[in-house]
């Protein structure tokens, strides 16, 4: 805890069985209170590793829902154990989880409501591997999304995010995608709401085990993210009328 806040980290897994245990051993427990795993229906024995790990709150999808709905389920179940900071990390070890405390602090503080660690603001992404074409498309897509959403965020693609409970709780995240796309549709929200988002530099790993999407679901990701910065947009200046707000 900090000020009194218990923190809860949740990690989205799907075939994370060879990274888990690294992930998990690296969680700064002397701040953290209760971590969640919610394992999207893995073909391997990601559920096996997180239970000989201790891990208590571990969520098995008898179906594939999908990134955001594995996000979903992490989110509820953390809201569920009472979580106040909820954090999101990857447990593919693409993130260091060394940046929980300073994400934790920044919210427990009330500096930030939310809290991101960001692979664009400094060298992270390239110097850890970063594919150079998926580099390049983060920084296209991040410029329209500022102009049309209006911020001036370094990048909204991240899987490394710090959340208050009142965040959580004010937006509908429910009605949000169950595929990739629900990252840049809780930011619309998050953002449509009047809240700010603080980013930290986060160092970056890319290797075999990292999961990642593939060049055509990265394609089809990149059209979502244009729709739901145009639809913020239009939303915003009551031009239409979107279920996301």
């Amino acid at each position: 805890m900090i000020n009194g806040l218990k923190i809860i980290v949740v990690l989205p897994a799907y075939n994370a069985m060879h990274t888990l245990e690294k992930t998990y051993k690296e969680i700064p427990f002397d701040i953290v209170d209760d971590v969640v795993l919610v394992d999207d229906k893995s073909t391997d024995h990601t559920i096996e590793v997180a239970k000989s790990l201790g891990i208590k709150h571990i969520v098995n999808h008898k179906i594939n829902r999908g990134y955001g709905g594995n996000q979903k389920s992490c989110y509820n179940t953390a809201l569920t154990l009472g979580g106040d900071i909820i954090i999101m990390l990857h447990p593919d070890y693409q993130y260091t989880p060394q940046l929980i405390q300073s994400m934790a602090y920044l919210i427990a503080n009330k500096v930030y409501p939310v809290v991101f660690g960001s692979r664009i603001l400094g060298v992270g992404a390239l110097k850890g591997g970063m594919p150079i074409y998926k580099y390049i498309a983060n920084r296209l897509l991040t410029f329209f999304q500022n102009v049309l959403i209006g911020q001036h965020l370094s990048e909204y693609h991240t899987g490394y995010r710090a959340f208050s409970k009142e965040i959580l709780t004010g937006v509908n995240y429910e009605v949000c995608s169950d595929d990739f796309i629900f990252d840049n549709e809780i930011i619309s929200q998050i953002v449509m709401q009047g809240h700010e988002i603080a980013e930290i530099t986060c160092p970056t790993k890319y290797f075999e085990e990292a999961s990642s999407i593939n060049f055509k679901r990265s394609v089809v990701y990149g059209l979502g993210v244009l729709k739901v910065s145009l639809v913020h947009f239009l939303h915003k200046r009551k031009l239409i009328k979107s279920k996301l707000y």
